[in-house]
């Protein structure tokens, strides 16, 4: 690298290294409810509501091989995978499951970072019952996931959270993947970028228009020219080519905001049906947002206009917003701002961030004392 002094390359890999193991539920959602009723094993399965207004949650390996995936219509879903079966969704049984799988880990160690109900960090440098290995303590987890709920997990093993993420879905389902100290550049290096979080299709195709396909491609561009095409983003794609993290495994993550929002029956389009449709959300918003005991100076809009497009407008003011009162003024500003909508909107949120006490989102923490670089007790 050549980069000049004004263009310092981000901080390398400490040589303190962590055991990290991400643990990613297959097919969770889905995974229960074929678990929970045998006549759906072995058949495509979608979870959430199967009406026109309807969305996919989740979809078991069955119905993605036919290119069924979270997030999708479910009349498009529907209509690539014929003899599709859905079922709404039982949030509270994902929960009880999920708290399940959570006992679990902590018989491990005490530093779990769960991401949702189905995936989780661990951070077992130093574990509980003293086993000293990564791999081994992931295999007894899988062990225990299988036995105790009857349902599989897959898991990466590496020396930080990035590559142990991507390691988790190497081998789904219900896989095991260890990437060494030593050998993070190299696996990085040849995953396709699509794979590096944060990296969307049109991220992707943007990569593609430059030449980079791959972490190696990824790998082989400066500083300065990822800055110049990627701004904000540049340090952390240097970074992750280099499979570098510096990102400790936190217990206790911050809340980062707090929301609600809604799918509506039907798409609304009158300035009137928008405003009443928002004053409920934010009632909806602000029962939370009391309820986590969370106050914040960010106030965020959502909208999900009928061709599936999301758009979201952001307020911020200098003090907290303490009222419910406060809340509903600025969601209110922000939509009259864009009346009229160029199209009629299917979803609305509301949300609150910029929460007090909120930690560095950068998350750029030293390694604790202590960590090993000890490569056989991976």
């Amino acid at each position: 690298m050549s980069d000049t002094a004004d263009s310092a390359e981000p901080d390398e890999q400490p040589t303190g290294l962590r055991k990290i193991i991400h643990v990613d539920m297959d097919a969770f959602f889905a995974s229960v409810e074929q678990r929970d009723d045998p006549a759906l094993r072995g058949k495509p399965l979608a979870v959430g509501g199967s009406s026109e207004r309807g969305v996919v949650a989740a979809a078991s390996y069955e119905a993605r091989k036919f290119g069924v995936r979270s997030a999708m219509p479910s009349v498009t879903a529907a209509r690539l995978c014929p003899g599709l079966i859905f079922r709404k969704a039982r949030f509270e049984v994902y929960k009880e499951v999920s708290n399940q799988i959570r006992a679990i880990f902590e018989d491990y160690t005490p530093h779990v970072e769960p991401l949702s109900l189905d995936e989780a960090y661990l951070d077992v440098t130093a574990d509980l019952r003293g086993i000293g290995s990564a791999t081994r303590i992931a295999e007894l987890i899988r062990a225990r996931i299988k036995a105790e709920t009857g349902l599989t997990a897959s898991a990466g093993v590496s020396y930080n959270k990035f590559i142990a993420k991507l390691a988790s879905d190497q081998n789904k389902p219900d896989g095991l993947c260890v990437i060494r100290p030593g050998e993070g550049a190299a696996f990085v290096g040849g995953l396709p970028v699509r794979r590096f979080h944060g990296v969307g299709p049109r991220g992707a195709e943007k990569m593609a228009r430059l030449g980079i396909v791959t972490g190696a491609d990824l790998r082989d561009k400066d500083l300065a020219f990822l800055r110049t095409n990627f701004g904000s983003m540049a340090d952390y794609l240097y970074r992750a080519a280099r499979g570098i993290d510096l990102r400790q495994v936190k217990a206790h993550r911050a809340r980062k905001s707090v929301s609600a929002e809604r799918t509506f029956d039907r798409d609304l389009s009158s300035g009137a049906a928008l405003r009443e449709a928002l004053d409920n959300i934010a009632d909806a918003a602000w029962e939370r947002i009391e309820r986590s005991k969370s106050r914040g100076r960010t106030v965020t809009l959502k909208l999900r206009f009928a061709d599936f497009q999301t758009l979201s407008r952001v307020r911020s003011v200098a003090t907290v917003v303490e009222s419910r009162a406060a809340f509903g003024k600025l969601g209110r500003e922000l939509l009259e701002a864009l009346l009229p909508l160029p199209q009629p909107v299917r979803l609305m949120g509301l949300g609150l961030s910029s929460l007090e006490g909120e930690e560095d989102a950068a998350d750029k923490a030293s390694p604790a004392a202590g960590a090993t670089d000890q490569l056989s007790l991976f």
